[in-house]
């Protein structure tokens, strides 16, 4: 879908190069700069998954020679995905406007957690704290808990690198009507907030989403994970009235008083009925009531691992995992047409050196 269009990636780490990855499973011609020195980042593996179907360069930007090189490469590249704290590339004179004198129509993707403006743009972050002041990490877990979300997911990958996607891509897009490029500001903070849009529109018709716990996403029988026996856990969120009735009708509970489908929003009813649940899934393991819930439209799921799910029939049939070159991971999305993407090869660093710059000669 992005034949034609070339990224330039400066390494870093989590969403920068996540969001090149994207970019790269849609055919974008993303070329990363390494680094020199053959050496990645600590804890970060020399192949990382994150930098399938990319080719690699490797520079050292300080470097005068190199950063010829590099700048060579701008001028080519639809796009740059940088992620340093602001003024970091400026220093190197390699800032926006630098870039921009070069190559007018260049957008250029800026990653950061408490963006480019603002009190905390210069202080060092992580994922939890982004999401912790944007207001995303509030609705997580129940309530009297301390809120815990999936590591990376809310902010580095949601709140983050699909937004700098999304930004890259109307860049482009402006760029090639107006021909003028962009400075893309992706600050996880605010595109974590911009993700609770929805829950604040459900504060719209029910004041219960407006406190942890009190809510019917959050805080009913019908919405949340159970433990059952053997250390498994499944998923229920039957949120329809008909989805929930089925539920109920698989468990035997359809006549039973502490399960008035007519009472289904009735918060009292709600902690009764999790304790009688907690009960009835205790008895069995998840794979026994992963069996009894499966097809069916009541809205249930067993909690798999990674490695689980890679084997469940669903995933199999629409190849959502795998591991090529030894590694398993999740295949490229959204799909086209109704067909999967195979994720590209893992470079090693520098890899496409010579390759890049013979490019550049021609």
């Amino acid at each position: 879908m992005l034949k034609g269009i070339r990224i330039i990636e400066v390494e870093g780490l989590g969403p920068g190069p996540f969001a090149a990855m994207t970019l790269a499973d849609l055919g974008a011609d993303v070329i990363v700069v390494h680094r020199k020195g053959g050496n990645a980042t600590p804890g970060v593996p020399n192949q990382p998954i994150l930098d399938r179907g990319k080719r690699s360069i490797a520079l050292d930007l300080k470097d005068p020679d190199d950063r010829t090189t590099f700048l060579a490469l701008t001028q080519t590249a639809d796009a740059l995905i940088e992620g340093f704290r602001p003024g970091v590339m400026e220093k190197l004179g390699l800032g926006p406007a630098d870039l921009h004198a070069l190559q007018p129509h260049l957008t250029y993707g800026r990653m950061t957690g408490w963006g480019q403006t603002g009190p905390l743009s210069h202080a060092a972050g992580h994922d939890l704290n982004y999401i912790s002041l944007s207001g995303a990490l509030w609705p997580a877990s129940p309530a009297g808990a301390p809120p815990v979300t999936p590591a990376t997911v809310v902010g580095d990958i949601g709140g983050g690198a699909l937004y700098l996607v999304i930004g890259i891509l109307a860049g482009i897009l402006n760029a090639r009507t107006t021909g003028k490029g962009t400075t893309v500001d992706a600050a996880i903070v605010d595109g974590s907030a911009h993700m609770m849009n929805l829950l604040m529109t459900l504060r719209q018709v029910s004041p219960g989403y407006a406190a942890r716990g009190a809510s019917p996403l959050d805080g009913s029988h019908w919405s949340r994970s159970y433990a059952c026996a053997t250390g498994g856990y499944i998923s229920v969120q039957c949120l329809e009235p008909k989805f929930y009735a089925l539920f109920l009708e698989k468990l035997g509970l359809l006549n039973d008083p502490d399960f008035d489908p007519a009472r289904q929003f009735d918060p009292t009813t709600w902690p009764n009925a999790t304790d009688r649940l907690e009960a009835i899934f205790a008895t069995h393991d998840r794979d026994y009531w992963a069996a009894l819930f499966l097809g069916s439209d009541a809205c249930v799921a067993p909690v798999l691992s990674p490695d689980e799910a890679a084997a469940h029939p669903l995933n199999t049939a629409r190849a959502i995992w795998s591991s090529p070159q030894g590694t398993l991971q999740a295949a490229p999305a959204p799909r086209f047409d109704g067909q999967s993407i195979s994720p590209g090869p893992i470079p090693k660093r520098g890899q496409h050196d010579a390759e890049i710059r013979a490019e550049l000669k021609t």
